[in-house]
């Protein structure tokens, strides 16, 4: 058996029914206890009702005063090249997906390893709801009310040594689940990566909610990776494992268009993508002609941008 170890106040709200009666009735509510033994994940436990409400504080620290992208399209237009190309093509096509049950791997430089029930870690992790801006790599943009918990708080349980200089995710590969992991227009399964400091910074969720309820198949279900001042393509998706690495991992898009798609990926309005501009972006919800500029680190330059000083963001794009 393995062990685990032992902004501004969101006042304009989307109202959405469903939503803001839950919302209500859960203010405040937590999502278990402290810390507790989990079990290596085993084929025959019984699979967790996605009809459960989701338990979860209000951060208002880290969100911001901005009116959420709707919630249709945030699950409706979206990038999940796992269910197809086309930005319908996830919600359409990611029934197939089974995410319950779902076991999560911790792997590599750590003093403690092993598998382990999703459904046991989010019994010990406290829920956050965060409303956070999203910018995609293809100038497009959202503002989504993420329920998640801060990465770091997780990865501090399993005492990664001083030879983890980087994290490495993966996503599942099962092209049974996925049937676009049955084309080779990107190499399977799909892998992201973050600095340590990237990823013990507070900014940096796990989530495993959206909108007060349990993440749709379609938004990276049961678990997926936040990190608001990067590009979208490093939220990666419905993750497995989670390895301690001493290297820096090579990145999935960074492996397949290298001059394109760079491992740190921060949203930055000074370095184009090499086909289009990075300087203004679609705010979806908004019509088809609505743009803004884009903001430096996507408007969290005051907590991250510390992160990278004396870097050249020009060549560690």
């Amino acid at each position: 058996m393995t062990k685990l170890p032992g902004g501004i106040a969101p006042s304009q709200i989307t109202s959405r029914e469903v939503f803001m009666s839950r919302r209500a009735l859960l203010a405040g509510a937590l999502a278990g206890g402290a810390a507790a033994a989990l079990p290596e994940a085993r084929a025959d436990t019984p699979p967790a009702s996605s009809l459960k409400p989701l338990k979860y504080t209000l951060d208002r620290p880290y969100s911001v005063s901005l009116k959420p992208t709707p919630y249709e399209d945030i699950t409706g237009y979206n990038n999940f090249y796992e269910f197809g190309t086309d930005k319908s093509d996830p919600k359409a096509n990611a029934y197939t997906l089974r995410p319950h049950p779902w076991s999560l791997t911790l792997a590599g430089e750590a003093e403690i390893t092993g598998t382990y029930h999703l459904d046991d870690i989010l019994k010990t992790q406290p829920l956050e709801e965060r409303i956070y801006r999203f910018r995609c790599v293809e100038a497009w943009s959202m503002v989504i009310p993420w329920v998640g918990f801060e990465l770091g708080a997780l990865l501090r349980r399993f005492k990664p040594t001083s030879r983890a200089k980087y994290v490495e995710f993966t996503t599942l590969f099962d092209p049974q689940q996925m049937p676009g992991e049955r084309d080779s227009i990107l190499p399977w399964p799909y892998v992201e990566g973050l600095r340590m400091d990237e990823a013990m910074h507070p900014l940096t969720i796990l989530v495993v909610g959206l909108y007060g309820e349990v993440l749709p198949n379609q938004d990276g279900a049961p678990l997926r990776l936040i990190v608001p001042w990067k590009y979208g393509f490093k939220g990666i998706k419905s993750i497995v494992k989670i390895a301690f690495t001493e290297q820096q991992p090579r990145n999935t898009w960074n492996i397949a268009a290298p001059d394109e798609y760079g491992f740190y990926a921060n949203v930055n309005p000074n370095v184009p993508h090499p086909r289009w501009s990075q300087a203004t972006e679609r705010v979806i919800g908004g019509g088809w002609f609505a743009r803004q500029p884009t903001l430096m680190f996507n408007g969290y330059q005051n907590e991250v941008a510390n992160l990278y000083r004396g870097m050249d963001l020009h060549r560690y794009f």
